[in-house]
């Protein structure tokens, strides 16, 4: 390979590099110290989320929030996967408003549109130094009736899944999933 631009190539790498290692570290995480993630850094990351791609630019997506303990101890109970919201700093519940998504059977790309949106704040919160773990919802009835009465969703919102973030008590080692065996080429 003929180098033809040494700097273009080399920010070229290193950002390559960067985003690699970012997807390839991140991991989920339960256990965070007491400390509050600040609204600029919250900020970021709902940004983060809004950047994913979605189906016709629908952009169907509704992030609630969560700071205040008592919401966060609720949303533990709601969700048997989500017991270590009640020992975070934060959550954010990210929803598909019907009323913004595609209609007939399209509709049910509300769900691709919002966990690409939850994967972009997951690794948005591993690139700031936080830790977060993506805990499901839906498509568990009594844990979106029990989350959208914690959190007062209109009928037309419905929680995918609820993401616990805090900055990490400890460090936490990545997986290497990668499996040659799960991959084919042109044909099954």
């Amino acid at each position: 390979m003929t180098i033809t631009s040494c700097t273009s190539n080399q920010k070229s790498d290193s950002k390559e590099t960067v985003v690699l290692e970012n997807i390839a570290t991140r991991v989920s995480v339960r256990s965070y110290l007491d400390k509050p993630v600040d609204d600029a850094t919250i900020e970021k990351l709902l940004r983060a989320g809004m950047a994913a791609p979605s189906a016709m630019n629908k952009q169907p997506w509704h992030f609630v929030v969560v700071t205040d303990k008592q919401k966060l101890a609720a949303l533990s109970e709601a969700n048997p996967n989500a017991g270590m919201a009640a020992h975070a700093p934060l959550a954010i519940v990210v929803c598909g408003d019907l009323s913004r998504a595609l209609e007939g059977i399209a509709q049910e790309y509300w769900v691709q549109d919002c966990s690409a949106a939850t994967q972009n704040i997951l690794l948005a919160a591993n690139a700031m130094g936080l830790g977060s773990v993506w805990t499901g919802s839906y498509p568990i009835k009594e844990r979106c009736e029990a989350i959208s009465k914690i959190l007062q969703l209109p009928e037309n919102v419905l929680p995918l899944n609820t993401i616990v973030i805090g900055y990490p008590e400890r460090d936490n080692t990545p997986k290497d999933k990668w499996d040659p065996n799960k991959v084919s080429y042109n044909i099954y």
